[in-house]
């Protein structure tokens, strides 16, 4: 594991393992360095050998190989287990078993790990402002099927509130749902009708109504630092980072 790689810092049981990973430490390359160096998508036009030999190298860190999913920034969550082997479309992974590697892409989206207090479940979000919209923080909590006050998320980088430009849309979407969220948002162009929005505080804001009271992590900008950081937003085409939890 390089020393750049993030192990998250919050007061999940020792045997819950989890691991967010940067752009350092692979073997890919690219127009530009676009997909520089530890790609780990296949979707994105890199040089498919260069992603094996990625995910091989991330995969020395891990109990086994992580139960990819094809992301569709919907609200879907499913269960993992040995037994998953076909990449399923989804945004969110849990899993109550050993060993088992639950993870989730991202370059500017929020990762967020879940686990409850004693460490029998662990959860990995994929969220989009289409899922966090859509409930998919919601959904993953309630078919976690445990007590929310037993639940901890911790927030990964993702692209900052001094970068994240959205339209009414996406204020809608919010607002709409909840007066609160207007909190999340920082109107740039009345005639354009732009905000800045703020989806560390949209993720928290979520996660309290759904009963999450401790979460950690958040506040780390995907986009402000290229030399760390895969972005979509910032590069357009580029490379993928993972969020992984597994119990050991």
């Amino acid at each position: 594991m390089t020393n750049d790689w993030i192990v998250p810092n919050w007061p999940a049981p020792d045997h819950v393992k989890a691991l967010f990973t940067t752009r350092q430490g692979g073997f890919s390359s690219g127009n530009n360095q676009q997909y520089a160096s530890l790609n780990l998508a296949t979707h994105v036009n890199d040089n498919l050998p260069h992603v094996e030999q990625n995910r091989a190298q991330l995969r020395r860190f891990l109990p086994s190989e992580p139960k990819w999913l094809e992301q569709v920034h919907g609200i879907s969550s499913i269960w993992v287990d040995e037994k998953t082997t076909s990449i399923i479309p989804a945004d969110a992974a849990m899993t109550k078993q050993r060993g088992i590697v639950c993870a989730v892409m991202v370059a500017d989206c929020l990762p967020i790990l879940l686990c409850n207090r004693t460490g029998t479940v662990v959860a990995v979000i994929h969220a989009g402002w289409r899922g966090l919209a859509g409930g998919i923080i919601e959904k993953t909590v309630t078919e976690m099927a445990v007590n929310p006050d037993d639940l901890i998320a911790w927030l990964g980088p993702a692209i900052g509130p001094d970068h994240f430009e959205v339209g009414t849309e996406v204020y809608d979407a919010f607002v709409q749902q909840d007066k609160q969220a207007v909190q999340a948002f920082v109107l740039t162009d009345d005639v354009r009708k732009k905000w800045l929005a703020d989806i560390f505080l949209l993720a928290r804001q979520r996660l309290l109504r759904a009963g999450i009271m401790q979460v950690d992590g958040g506040g780390v900008c995907t986009y402000c630092d290229s030399a760390r950081f895969f972005s979509y937003r910032r590069d357009s085409e580029t490379g993928r980072m993972a969020a992984l939890i597994w119990l050991k």
